[in-house]
């Protein structure tokens, strides 16, 4: 997908990253799509993450890992439905259909 940016995040300390990149990308036009896996659901209690849902085209988590950091998958994050509570297949489709990636 043409002007397209996934961004895999595992690390729970990149959130000031995650909002430089999404904004930049934004302003320039790019759709962007976030999905965290392992401790990086430890963002969605981040005070960005409402904002961030907002600003991206796309977010999504790895259930399986939200369950491993300790939280109940029955409470979905602000700004998330049921169906973005998903699997690695996310991520997959980042690598398969989106022009750019990156890792934070």
């Amino acid at each position: 997908m043409a002007n397209s940016l996934g961004i895999f995040v595992t690390n729970p300390d990149n959130m000031q990253h995650i909002m430089g990149v999404t904004k930049a990308a934004k302003a320039k036009g790019i759709k962007v799509k976030v999905f965290f896996t392992w401790s990086g659901t430890k963002l969605t209690q981040d005070p960005a993450w409402s904002e961030l849902v907002k600003l991206a085209d796309d977010v999504s988590i790895c259930a399986d890992s939200y369950k491993k950091m300790g939280f109940n998958v029955e409470d979905v994050p602000e700004g998330l439905t049921t169906e973005k509570m998903a699997t690695q297949a996310q991520h997959g489709d980042i690598i398969e259909n989106y022009e750019r990636y990156m890792t934070l």
